[in-house]
């Protein structure tokens, strides 16, 4: 498949979808509008864009038009924070085919109640970590999907294992032991760019690090998903190789400000 190509001559067209997205639309109609970005920066490369992921990242949206976006095909949505969606989960529980993932940083002492409420975690940056998940998938007798968070940027703001640091191998390493995890891949938030392109580079070091993980074929190490790629940048992702993007302000609009 190739990779890094940049903007064909559908720029305008591309911006004229984006331009589109706003809050004010309904929600069935900016989901459409992302599905349609992924499809035309899918065929740029030669992709289906049936190999990529839509996540819907519903934090801090109500249970209302979560279920919009779930009545519009979504089935993956992402969550920050364990707190705020063990409150709403309730109320969601009929949504059957609805996939919970944590993206967000998760904290050792949140990891009981992290396994039992959601389908899977992609944010998992430590051994210690992954210890308690495993220790608390077991005591529910469920196999959990996770994801380790790479820090690409090495930014101190951010979660994450550091891009090239020695505590990547020794997770790696210790996640072999840990029969109640199942290691799907990667996922990075790479610095914020005003310009999509400016993320390309980052997205790259994510995939090359796929890719090199990929081939050490460690035992109970899957390397089939690459999570890259928010609102503002995710055809760039797509381009580089993501199976997974992140949409959370082009589904639902800007989050409401907190209060000073």
């Amino acid at each position: 498949m190739p990779h890094g190509l940049g903007f064909s001559p559908g720029l305008e067209s591309l911006r004229h979808l984006r331009d589109r997205t706003i809050t004010s639309m309904p929600i069935a109609e900016n989901i459409a509008l992302v599905r349609e970005r992924i499809t035309q920066a899918a065929a740029r490369v030669g992709r289906s864009p049936d190999s990529i992921t839509l996540m819907a990242v519903s934090k801090t949206v109500d249970r209302e038009r979560i279920r919009q976006a779930s009545e519009a095909g979504i089935r993956v949505f992402g969550e920050n924070r364990v707190q705020e969606f063990q409150e709403k989960s309730e109320a969601l529980r009929d949504l059957k085919d609805a996939e919970w993932h944590l993206i967000g940083h998760l904290q050792t002492n949140k990891a009981s109640k992290s396994a039992e409420i959601f389908h899977a975690v992609d944010s998992l940056d430590s051994l210690r970590l992954a210890q308690k998940l495993n220790q608390a998938a077991a005591a529910l007798g469920k196999t959990l999907p996770v994801l380790i968070e790479i820090n690409v940027g090495g930014e101190e703001s951010k979660s994450g294992v550091p891009l090239d640091s020695p505590e990547l191998d020794v997770l790696l390493r210790g996640l072999e032991k840990l029969a109640y995890l199942e290691v799907r891949g990667l996922m990075a938030i790479p610095p914020f760019a005003q310009k999509p392109e400016a993320t390309r580079p980052y997205f790259r070091l994510l995939r090359d690090l796929r890719d090199s993980i990929a081939a050490r074929k460690l035992p109970r190490i899957q390397m089939d998903v690459l999570s890259m790629g928010m609102s503002h940048d995710f055809e760039v992702a797509i381009e580089e190789g993501s199976t997974c993007v992140r949409v959370g302000t082009a589904i639902f609009g800007e989050r409401p400000k907190p209060n000073p």
